[in-house]
C-alpha cells in the first residue's frame, strides 16, 4: 500500500518508505435524518477517499420524513462497504453510538449527512493522529453556501464576529484545542469515556471532547482537514439551530463546571444589555436606546467589513444573519431549563 512521500513514523519522525507503510482500517460513521438533499454527495465523497487502507461506512438511519432511507438503501445495495443500521430515536448521539457499536475498525471517523469531505480527509486524519498521538483530530468547518442567504450564513460562520475565535470555524495553526468539528477518534478513547452522552441532544461533540481531555487524552486541530458544510437555508432554520445550540451549551456548563468563558457568555450578556436598554428607553430614559442601537450599528459596520467579496444579494443579508445568530444563541442560553439534559426518571 502507498502513502504520502512526506509521511513520517510516529516513533522516530524519520521519513518512512511508502512500501513499509501499513494503513489502519477505518470506520466512517454517519447519523442520518432527513438528508435527501445532501446524502448522495456526502456518501460519494466518503467512498472516493484517497486512502490506501480498508474503509467502511456505517449509516445510522433515523425516522426520516423524506426519501433519505430509500437513497441510503440503494447506495448500500450498490456498494458492500456501506452498512445500514436503524436509529429509532433519530437523535444524533444515539445514532453515533449505534453506528460505532456496529462498526468494526479501530479508527472512527465521524461525518454528518450534510458535510462534504475533501479527497484527502481520511488520510490527513490518520497521519495527524499518528504524528501527534492524539485521541481525536479534526479540522475546519468550511461553511459554503449556494443561495445568497446561505452565502451570508457561511461568511458569518467563518468570521470572528459571527462565532468567536474557535479554530475549527475561523482556521489557524495546528495544535491542541478544546474541541474540533466532527472528529476522527481512536476507538480506545471512545470506549474509555463510554461513548457519546445520549442526554446531550446538542453540543455532544464539545461534551465528548471535554471528557476525553479530562481522561488524559489529547484533542488536536489541523487545518489540513477541511470539511465543506452546508448552512441552514432559511432565517427561521438558522435561528432554531442557534437557539438550541445556546440552550445545550449552558447544559454543558452546568454539567462541567468551569468550562464557560467570555466567548460563550458574550451573546447572553449582549441580549440582557439590549433588553435592559429597550425597557429603559420605553420608560422614557432615552440613553437606554444607545445599547440596542449601538449593537445594530456594530452589526451593519461589521457586515460591511466581513462581507467584502460577497455578492450584493448576500452582503445585504449579513447584518440580519449576525444578529440572528447572536440573539438566538443568547436567548437559548438564558432560557435553558434547569432540567434540560437530565435523565428522565423511570416510571414506577
Amino acid at each position: 500500500m502507498k502513502s504520502s512521500p512526506h509521511a513520517q513514523s510516529p516513533m522516530t519522525g524519520a521519513q518512512q518508505p511508502e512500501s513499509d507503510r501499513t494503513w489502519p482500517a477505518v470506520s466512517v460513521v454517519m447519523p442520518v435524518l432527513n438528508e435527501e438533499r445532501h446524502l448522495t454527495d456526502a456518501v460519494r465523497r466518503i467512498l472516493s477517499q484517497d486512502y490506501p487502507g480498508e474503509m467502511e461506512l456505517v449509516l445510522a438511519l433515523g425516522p426520516s420524513r423524506d426519501h433519505t432511507d430509500e437513497i441510503a438503501q440503494k447506495m448500500a445495495a450498490d456498494d458492500p462497504r456501506i452498512v445500514v443500521v436503524a436509529n429509532p430515536t433519530g437523535r444524533t448521539p444515539q445514532g453515533l453510538n449505534i453506528a460505532i457499536k456496529s462498526s468494526q475498525y479501530s479508527i472512527i471517523v465521524r461525518v454528518d449527512g450534510h458535510s462534504l469531505l475533501p479527497a484527502d480527509y481520511v488520510r490527513a486524519a490518520v497521519e495527524t493522529m499518528e504524528e501527534t498521538g492524539a485521541d481525536n483530530v479534526g479540522g475546519i468547518m468550511a461553511a459554503e453556501g449556494i443561495t445568497p442567504f446561505e452565502q451570508a450564513v457561511a461568511r458569518a460562520m467563518t468570521s470572528k464576529l459571527g462565532v468567536g475565535n474557535a479554530r475549527f470555524h475561523t482556521g489557524g495553526e495546528a495544535g491542541e484545542v478544546e474541541t474540533v468539528y466532527l472528529g476522527t477518534f481512536r476507538r480506545s478513547a471512545l470506549e474509555r469515556v463510554g461513548g457519546y452522552d445520549e442526554t446531550f441532544v446538542r453540543a455532544q461533540d464539545w461534551e465528548m471532547n471535554h471528557r476525553i481531555r479530562q481522561s488524559g487524552g489529547k484533542v488536536f486541530f489541523t487545518p489540513r482537514m477541511r470539511v465543506t458544510y452546508r448552512p441552514r437555508p432559511t432565517l427561521r432554520a438558522l435561528a432554531k439551530q442557534y437557539f438550541h445550540t445556546g440552550r445545550w451549551r449552558r447544559v454543558v456548563g452546568r454539567e462541567h463546571q468551569g468550562t464557560l468563558n467570555l466567548r460563550y457568555l458574550a451573546p447572553p450578556l449582549a441580549v440582557l444589555a439590549m433588553a435592559a436598554g429597550i425597557v429603559a428607553g420605553a420608560f422614557g430614559f432615552w440613553p437606554g436606546w444607545i445599547l440596542p442601537g449601538g449593537y445594530l450599528l456594530a452589526m451593519v459596520g461589521g457586515a460591511a467589513m466581513e462581507g467584502r467579496g460577497l455578492p450584493v444579494s448576500a452582503w445585504i443579508r449579513l447584518p440580519f444573519v449576525f444578529a440572528t445568530m447572536h440573539v438566538s444563541w443568547g436567548v437559548g442560553f438564558l432560557t435553558s431549563p434547569p432540567g434540560l439534559g437530565q435523565p428522565t426518571p423511570a416510571k414506577s
